[in-house]
């Protein structure tokens, strides 16, 4: 299949200039085929942060789909699981890939998982897909697909060992609600590359949390299309960054379509020697999207020396006639001034330190709505916390 260019420019009469982006974070070929991307070196501005080196040849063509990777699911009355071949029409019906390593995934995977919520069903308990690394290079494609005026929480929970790219989607029905939390909790070892794409409908909402803790490379590529007017998008995301791990998360909005909304708030925490954390935050709003409205939000919290920071949130507006639009990014350091604060009133130096990491966190780790995995997920960030310290 041909190659096509995502527009992001505009001419000075504000007509978009096809495949002539002014801003290239803002502009992409998209294709199935990965023989349409060139291979990165480092240089461009979609790869400049990621250490290329360490991608075991998802990049280049030369990983081998050689390990195992165990998928499985649970889910409630009401949910239809499958599993398909190459062949099933709702394969990329999110989006084309946008990048090598996802064009790669899509070109290499042999078997897809499917995971449908009928129309009109509301799910009272969440769906889980457990993706387990068993070693190895393997490449993934999931969808899941919610029908019109459906309510669904699916969680995707990656553990293990891999060398893993994929390709997941997130199909919106009109009118439907679909939160999807999507848990990185890989062993140190584990490299993680994917595309994560939504296709929201008319007046759907669309909610998503991106929570990851393992790893030693993992790059996420969060994007959200809007397939109608009315459609809401929440981003929110939470990242503890440690010693060596690089994680990336590169998101990206496409605001074709008139009178929708977006929002997006990332947070993570860093500590030790070389731990390296980069947050893309790309939105464009073209000609056609009159009447949206559009935040986002990113801040860091360095912990220790040593530790990096790439924050680059980018904001293009084709039209004047939006509600709003705004973005902000924010690093510091851990201060001093609160831990002194709560030591006076008597909390132990430890104690204090995770008081404020985990207030720091708070409120994204709200957002996720299960009170069994939010538990597990602040007893992780502690015990991130005491690890450094021990």
């Amino acid at each position: 299949m041909a190659a096509e260019t995502i527009p992001a420019g505009s001419t000075t009469d504000g007509a978009i200039q096809v495949g002539q982006p002014t801003d290239a974070r803002l502009g992409a070929i998209a294709s199935y085929d990965v023989a349409d991307f060139p291979v990165p070196h480092g240089r461009e501005e979609e790869w400049r942060f990621t250490p290329l080196e360490r991608l075991r040849g998802l990049h280049d063509g030369t990983a081998e789909a050689t390990g195992g990777l165990r998928v499985e699911v649970s889910a409630p009355e009401g949910v239809t699981v499958e599993t398909v071949d190459r062949t099933d029409p709702r394969l990329g019906k999110a989006g084309k890939p946008v990048d090598r390593i996802a064009a790669q995934a899509y070109s290499s995977f042999e078997k897809a998982s499917v995971v449908s919520v009928a129309k009109e069903t509301v799910l009272t308990e969440p769906v889980r897909i457990s993706v387990h690394g068993e070693g190895g290079t393997a490449y993934g494609h999931q969808v899941v697909e919610v029908g019109a005026f459906a309510e669904a929480v699916v969680v995707i929970d990656h553990t293990g060992d891999a060398t893993l790219a994929a390709n997941v989607e997130f199909l919106v029905g009109d009118g439907a609600k679909l939160t999807v939390v999507s848990i990185q909790d890989w062993a140190d070892t584990a490299v993680h590359a994917a595309q994560h794409t939504a296709l929201v409908g008319r007046d759907a909402t669309f909610k998503s949390v991106v929570v990851t803790f393992g790893g030693d490379v993992v790059r996420l590529h969060p994007r959200v299309i809007y397939g109608a007017p009315g459609g809401e998008a929440e981003l929110y995301g939470l990242y503890f960054t440690d010693n060596g791990q690089h994680q990336e998360h590169r998101l990206f909005i496409d605001h074709d379509t008139p009178h929708c909304r977006s929002n997006v708030a990332y947070k993570g925490a860093l500590q030790g020697k070389d731990a390296h954390a980069v947050w893309i935050g790309d939105v464009l709003i073209r000609a056609a999207a009159e009447g949206t409205d559009t935040y986002e939000l990113n801040r860091n919290l360095v912990l220790t020396d040593g530790a990096r920071v790439d924050s680059v949130p980018n904001l293009e507006i084709e039209t004047g006639e939006i509600v709003g639009a705004g973005h902000a990014s924010a690093t510091g350091r851990f201060e001093d001034e609160q831990l002194f604060y709560l030591m006076a009133r008597g909390i132990p130096a430890d104690e204090a330190r995770r008081l404020v990491v985990r207030g720091f966190f708070a409120e994204l780790v709200q957002q996720i709505g299960i009170p069994e995995l939010e538990e597990r997920l602040i007893a992780k960030i502690e015990a991130e916390l005491e690890a450094s310290v021990a």
